[in-house]
């Protein structure tokens, strides 16, 4: 039986979106009721679409009886977490070939790397590349060759975009294919401890290099639990993935056996068959409130705020903060993964991982058990883990109780008794804040406004010694109409040495803050943003600021009437409009929607 909080929320969003989710499946129903199209294209274009495939691939093709996979890829080899992707292609050929089918790589996608453009103009691209592939997606499925495709992308915009692009090419079966974390590095507390004395000017860059270099140090996804790493729980109990994918690591015999299998998965769910599974019949309500629990369970990412909502919107679905704060009172913390804790993935999937976690959520109440799956009908694959049984890959139950309390617990005896993500509201808008991080001692700050207008601006008066005190810090023009909405994740050490040192430290900005984001209480996503003259453009040095994540209020103590009768502060030149290809996104930043509704320009 499914909680009622949750089987209310779950209703309340089948409702709000029953127009838009009927015309999205009537759509659907449409384009797979004309089958596999490659059928009806003509002599020339399909000779076109095969011209460089071998005799066998060709033949099958020709005939068009057998199924052909399309493969979607992210790879690039300056991201560690994608590297593993570029022998994967020919894996998934080989893989289909054996199984009576054929596969195509049917185009790439970009794939941005928030930890190398932290703090740098490139992250200004990083939230609208989440639609660019989308709309790469779509390009690459266009040629309408396919009966089904599998998807290789792990990172944070890369598997948000991947999904939106799934959705809109609703009608064929999706599986996405992990590459898994790298091996552990130093610990998590090590690191931190390193960044902040380097932000204290204790130790030079030589060392902070050779730290983050002992962090960062292979192939595989980096190994805090981020937006990439929660993106791979969240395709995991969204049924995307084979069941208990997400955390094996690279280079292992499991890890291919894994990848082998959800091509002949990927196979058996065609229309050619008798388990056909489009991905937009099966990401439906229950499937995003199921994510959005699993979010809340493991202390997920922030992003996953917007990005969520955006990809609920390509299928039809209206979900809202409202909604995910909801979730987040009656669901409990059932993980302690860095930056929520020491531990990092690696050691949360040695302790039981999202197949645990899966079935102590399911047997709670708290997920929706009967969704359709990759594997078929219902969650109760996903409570399994995967072994090697001789070169194939088999499933086990998962361990009954978990392998390490101090990262990983059961429902009856969580870490926290809600997911920690608050939506706060008051007379500076609408926010989010994530705290299952933050020490409840930290969770109400009342001090006075430090404005700043660039994240340079307040690194530099860090620097200079001219923050002292209590402090909000109102970090503003973050927003995606204003700069794309960059991650702020490189304040987060200057913020915690203030802490540090005693004071009552938050930050208060309209843009992002980080899937690491820490013990520093932040209210993100401010709507509306301060370039749509949003309140916090009003807000001046001094102002006395209120952030109080118990009873989810955010507010500048003015009088309404003389907060509404400044003049708003206006965005400071254009810099951010000019270099590393800002110029070309002048169209997203003019289109984009509100962060509480994705900030996606697909409105």
């Amino acid at each position: 039986m499914v909680l009622k909080r949750v089987a209310d929320i779950t209703a309340a969003i089948a409702r709000r979106s029953a127009p838009a989710r009927a015309r999205y499946l009537e759509r659907l129903d449409r384009a797979a009721q004309e089958g596999p199209r490659r059928a009806r294209h003509s002599c020339g274009n399909i000779a076109h679409a095969f011209a460089a495939c071998g005799v066998a691939d060709k033949q099958a093709l020709h005939l068009g009886a057998a199924p052909n996979l399309g493969i979607v890829t992210a790879y690039n080899d300056m991201l560690s977490a994608h590297q593993p992707y570029e022998t994967y292609p020919e894996l998934i050929r080989a893989t289909a070939r054996a199984a009576g089918g054929t596969a195509q790589v049917a185009g790439g996608v970009p794939a941005m790397c928030d930890g190398v453009t932290q703090g740098r103009a490139g992250m200004e691209l990083s939230l609208f590349s989440r639609d660019v592939i989308a709309l790469s997606t779509a390009v690459a499925l266009s040629h309408d060759m396919f009966d089904a495709a599998v998807y290789l992308g792990i990172c944070d915009k890369i598997v948000p975009g991947l999904v939106i692009g799934a959705l809109t090419f609703g009608h064929l079966p999706a599986v996405f294919i992990p590459a898994g974390p790298m091996p552990s590095g130093i610990t998590n507390d090590e690191k931190a401890r390193i960044r902040n004395l380097y932000a204290e000017g204790r130790i030079g860059r030589a060392e902070l290099l050779e730290s983050e270099s002992r962090s960062y140090h292979g192939p595989g996804t980096c190994t805090f639990y981020g937006t990439a790493n929660s993106n791979q729980m969240l395709m995991e109990v969204m049924g995307l993935h084979l069941p208990g994918a997400a955390f094996v690591n690279p280079g292992t015999k499991l890890r291919e056996a894994l990848t082998r299998q959800a091509v002949r998965q990927a196979l058996a769910i065609t229309a050619l068959g008798n388990d056909y599974t489009p991905v937009g019949r099966m990401l439906d309500e229950r499937a995003f409130v199921n994510a959005v629990v699993a979010m809340h369970a493991t202390g997920g990412s922030t992003n996953h705020s917007i990005h969520l909502l955006a990809m609920a919107h390509a299928a039809g679905i209206t979900l809202t903060w409202d909604d995910v704060a909801g979730l987040s009172e009656v669901v409990p913390l059932l993980a302690r993964v860095y930056p929520n804790g020491p531990a990092d993935v690696n050691h949360f999937a040695a302790a039981g991982g999202t197949p645990f976690v899966i079935g102590e959520l399911l047997d709670a109440g708290m997920l929706h058990p009967d969704v359709r799956t990759v594997m078929g009908e219902g969650l109760d694959a996903y409570r399994r883990e995967p072994v090697l049984d001789g070169e194939d890959v088999a499933w086990s139950a998962a361990p009954a109780a978990s392998g390490d309390e101090k990262v990983l617990r059961g429902a009856a005896n969580p870490f926290a008794a809600d997911g920690g993500l608050r939506v706060l509201d008051g007379n500076l808008g609408h926010a989010v804040i994530k705290i299952s991080a933050v020490k409840p001692e930290h969770r109400h700050v009342r001090a006075p406004a430090r404005v700043f207008d660039s994240q340079e601006a307040l690194e530099a008066a860090f620097e200079t010694g001219a923050i002292t005190g209590d402090m909000v810090a109102v970090l503003r023009f973050q927003g995606p109409r204003a700069n794309g909405m960059p991650e702020l994740h490189k304040l987060t050490p200057l913020l915690s040495v203030l802490q540090g040192r005693g004071h009552a430290v938050a930050l208060v900005t309209d843009g992002r803050m980080s899937g690491a984001s820490g013990k520093i209480p932040a209210a993100i996503h401010v709507t509306p943003e301060c370039i749509d003259g949003g309140p916090l453009a009003r807000v001046r040095n001094g102002d006395m600021i209120v952030l109080d994540a118990a009873s989810g209020t955010l507010r500048v103590e003015v009088p309404d009437a003389e907060l509404a009768a400044r003049e708003a502060a206006l965005q400071d030149g254009d810099d951010h409009r000019h270099g590393t290809g800002r110029e070309l996104f002048a169209l997203f930043r003019d289109a984009v929607g509100r962060a509480d509704a994705g900030a996606t320009v697909f409105a």
